[in-house]
């Protein structure tokens, strides 16, 4: 998701772009990805927090939402959630 979202949205082709970007570049990319790109649609489905909004979701819409929320029961630190950011980018590197 991160790769579509990133080529819908920039037109950058991660696996190339990647090994020149710097992780500060990388990361203030990945923050500002738009809710109409893949990766956008389901950070927006597990954030939903409306009801009414809620209330039309489709089965797999809550289904993606219901397991995000179960997986997150616990609080994730920010070194642990900048340890997998990290771990993502070293990802697309030896892609």
């Amino acid at each position: 998701m991160i790769v579509a979202s990133f080529q819908s949205q920039y037109g950058l082709r991660l696996s190339k772009e990647i090994h020149t970007m710097t992780w500060d570049e990388f990361r203030d990319l990945l923050v500002g990805i738009s809710p109409e790109t893949p990766l956008g649609r389901i950070v927006s489905i597990r954030a939903e927090e409306d009801k009414e909004v809620l209330k039309h979701f489709t089965k797999e819409q809550l289904r993606i939402r219901s397991e995000w929320r179960s997986r997150n029961a616990k609080k994730v630190s920010e070194a642990d959630m900048n340890d997998i950011l990290n771990s993502l980018k070293n990802a697309f590197i030896h892609v």
